[in-house]
């Protein structure tokens, strides 16, 4: 596998980006004045800033597991122009490719939640395009039980975000498992409740030979989302809880020296929240085109 595999004991952990998007900053910062967070992320002319798709491959417990599969391929060309996507380095598959992994070599996906951006390529149109099918044919899938009955009851608030050709067909096949809270999914990998982005949004835990990490996917979209509490994303349902999420793992974090893995920041793969005299900040390891 590539350079840009690591290890948290004797979990294998590789990202494989299912491309850029490109989304007014009043989305990722929300009430954050411009003149905060420009000095992390610039705007372009038209206010727009990138979001990476960084999804995982994991190897753990005997299993090849992918965590979240962004955007996948049945977006049109509408769909594509508002995303702003961009796939110069490849999508999804092309990347597990690249480590050596057919869809048909997955055995588990793991959704964080059921946003778009983050389990789209769950599914496939067949070729004549009625037809919906699994990515990975061989995979259990699993999601949060809270999260699929928000997404398959949006509102006006979450319709724009929730599509039910991601999710449902596999939740009526029975390849999707419905999680009930805290969840050890396979031995050193536990799914644990974050929520604020979405009720039941969940982040992905590592434990293996004294070592941790935590997928933090949206409870903090960028790294400097999980730095600062009081700056969150226009996106969260529920912000309030979001800062008192973070908090709770920012502690967590620092207690037990994780590896934290920010699956949309353009500048910062992975990183440490480390305390540094009277301030706590966290300091990258992974560099985005490092």
């Amino acid at each position: 596998m590539g350079s840009d595999v690591f290890q948290i004991g004797d979990i294998q952990i590789a990202p494989v980006t299912d491309g850029t998007v490109h989304v007014d900053a009043g989305g990722p910062f929300g009430l954050t004045p411009r003149a905060l967070y420009r000095s992390y992320l610039e705007p372009d002319a038209n206010n727009l800033i990138p979001m990476e798709l960084n999804c995982l491959l994991v190897r753990a417990a005997g299993k090849t597991i992918v965590i979240d599969t962004g955007l996948g391929e049945k977006l049109d060309e509408r769909a594509r122009r508002n995303w702003a996507l961009n796939r110069d380095r490849g999508n999804l598959l092309d990347n597990l490719a690249r480590h050596g992994v057919r869809p048909e070599d997955v055995d588990l996906v793991i959704d964080t939640h059921l946003h778009a951006d983050h389990c789209a390529g769950n599914t496939r149109f067949d070729s004549d395009g009625k037809m919906v099918l699994p990515v990975f044919p061989n995979a259990e899938y699993v999601t949060q039980r809270r999260e699929y009955e928000d997404a398959s009851h949006p509102n006006e608030r979450t319709r724009g975000t929730y599509y039910a050709v991601n999710f449902e067909p596999l939740v009526q096949s029975g390849q999707m498992r419905l999680l009930d809270g805290d969840t050890q999914i396979v031995p050193g990998i536990r799914g644990v409740i974050t929520p604020g982005h979405t009720p039941a949004h969940m982040a992905i835990m590592f434990e293996s030979q004294g070592q941790y990490g935590l997928y933090v996917a949206d409870l903090a979209s960028y790294a400097i989302h999980f730095e600062r509490l009081a700056w969150m994303t226009a996106y969260d349902v529920e912000p309030l809880i979001t800062l008192e999420s973070k908090r709770q793992w920012q502690q967590w974090a620092l207690d037990h020296d994780a590896i934290l893995i920010f699956e949309h920041d353009p500048k910062m793969i992975t990183g440490k929240y480390t305390q540094q005299g009277d301030k706590r900040i966290i300091e990258p390891i992974l560099r985005m085109n490092a």
